[in-house]
């Protein structure tokens, strides 16, 4: 029923509805007609409270996004720094051969419990805190790669607890070219490590990273969860002065100083309260499979993610052969892919929050729409897409110059998974709020599960049909991918209307 209505509404009373997710961003001077000097709404109101993270200064919430961005990092680092170095098997190990489709269950079982271990962190993270679950995390990591899932939901969820809605798409780019450039790196010194300094220096350099992850979380993050009570009111607009401000919740000083106690260092690294049920946490994530944005992201993070883990390792084994035969230099295989990570974090930097706060300035109320950011995605899907192919076809037909074809596609598959976390996640974040963590639960647990699927059978299914046909198919299942996003950008507000109703 609820669908229903929300679908029989006209074009005009879904552009004036406001949903979740709607939030007023620009406050019109009224006496600007042109909207030449508008002001942007800082949203979510933030408390009076210091320990509200909203009220932090710019150096802590930089030093959190940094601690984010480096966990990030140093997860996937760990996770594919073996890759390159799989040839050493046979000299390591010369009593245990092992066929090279069978090493690359190593990666693709890691993959797998990578996503699907924050079937506890995400509900416990909500429940005890975002900072003792980091904590328990980044200590684990440095025994068991399972530690470093958390970086992959809870990590994030820093960015959206801290920033305000109009800052979160820059901020998300700098988390995600991290978290994408961490692979990639890992895959080239995982080569240069293995052959120069042995196998067990690959791990020993990953204790050594995740140990400062700890450290960064211990001193850097202080608890970000934090319970805020509903606005009062609704900001004030512009001075007449004529100049651009930015519009924040009035804050009395004096009722702060004596109504609240100062966010003191020591204060910093003490825990959070106990919220919730803890079961109804762990049953909360398999509900937002009923919310279409979490599939749309799951499905397109699950096949870029996919597609720069197989090339990982696939493509290590391609320039390990003739006529490459690139040996421990295997690793600058991944070299495209950093500069596509890194042309992708421009991109996104420079789109994500700016297309949202165009649309809510050319809006009469100042209302901007969480589908205001996707129109961002459509071109760099679309060159991963393509990317897809090229490397299948350079893959499939080996020549002495084929390597860079090899390279432009990596990295313009790279440039499109800059996009899934980046914009992706932030949608999430602007329509279901609260429940954003719980969706990216799902969202890296079912991304996990398909990487998983790829990475295991990938290498013979090559062997047997060649790059070609491989890389083929995920080209069409990307592009399927790609196109959920225009039902999404077109219906999105009436789904998230119809959302609303129900409830």
């Amino acid at each position: 029923m609820s669908w229903k209505y929300a679908f029989s509404l006209s074009k005009q009373e879904v552009k004036d509805a406001t949903p979740p997710g709607t939030v007023r961003l620009v406050a019109h001077d009224p006496t600007d007609v042109e909207h030449h000097h508008d002001a942007i709404v800082k949203f979510p109101i933030p408390s009076a409270d210091p320990a509200d993270p909203l009220n932090w200064p710019a150096w802590r919430k930089a030093a959190v996004l940094f601690v984010a961005s480096l966990y990030a990092f140093v997860a996937n680092y760990c996770s594919s720094t073996i890759a390159p170095a799989l040839q050493l098997w046979f000299t390591t190990f010369p009593n245990e051969p092992k066929p090279f489709s069978k090493l690359t269950q190593l990666i693709a079982v890691n993959i797998l419990m990578l996503g699907a271990a924050n079937l506890w962190w995400v509900p416990l993270s909500n429940w005890a805190g975002r900072r003792p679950i980091l904590l328990v995390a980044t200590l684990l990591m440095t025994l068991c790669g399972i530690g470093g899932a958390a970086a992959d939901t809870v990590a994030p969820a820093l960015v959206g607890d801290v920033y305000f809605v109009d800052e979160q798409g820059r901020a998300m780019a700098i988390y995600t070219v991290m978290l994408s450039c961490g692979s990639i790196v890992g895959g080239i010194a995982g080569g240069y490590i293995g052959f120069r300094l042995g196998w067990a220096y690959l791990f020993w350099v990953s204790v050594a990273l995740s140990a400062a992850c700890f450290l960064g979380v211990f001193f850097l993050v202080p608890e970000t969860l934090y319970d805020r009570p509903a606005p009062p009111v609704q900001p004030s607009t512009p001075s007449e002065s004529g100049e651009k401000k930015e519009v924040e919740a009035n804050h009395d000083e004096e009722t702060r100083a004596e109504t609240y106690r100062p966010f003191t260092f020591p204060r910093s690294l003490t825990f959070g309260p106990i919220r919730g049920n803890l079961v109804s946490l762990f049953i909360q994530p398999w509900r937002t499979l009923a919310l279409p944005g979490t599939w749309v992201v799951m499905l397109q993070y699950a096949g870029l993610v996919g597609g720069v883990i197989t090339i990982s390792i696939i493509g290590a084994q391609l320039v390990s052969m003739p006529p490459y035969t690139w040996g421990a230099h295997t690793g600058l295989i991944n070299i495209g892919g950093i500069i596509g990570a890194l042309l992708g974090c421009v991109y996104t930097y420079v789109l994500s929050d700016l297309l949202l706060r165009n649309r809510a300035k050319h809006d009469k109320h100042g209302l901007s729409e969480p589908e205001d950011r996707l129109p961002a995605v459509f071109f760099p899907l679309t060159l991963a897409t393509c990317g897809f192919f090229i490397f299948g076809f350079c893959g499939q037909y080996p020549g002495e110059n084929r390597w860079v074809g090899l390279q432009f596609g990596y990295g313009m598959i790279a440039f499109g998974l800059m996009q899934a976390p980046s914009i992706g996640f932030n949608y999430l974040f602007d329509s279901y709020g609260r429940l954003a963590p719980d969706c990216f639960v799902v969202v890296t647990i079912l991304r996990s599960v398909i990487a998983f699927a790829w990475t295991f059978f990938v290498s013979d299914w090559i062997q047997l049909r060649g790059a070609a046909e491989v890389f083929g198919i995920l080209g069409m299942l990307m592009g399927i991918f790609g196109l959920l996003t225009v039902p999404l950008w077109l219906f999105g507000k009436r789904m998230r209307i119809a959302r609303a109703y129900s409830n």
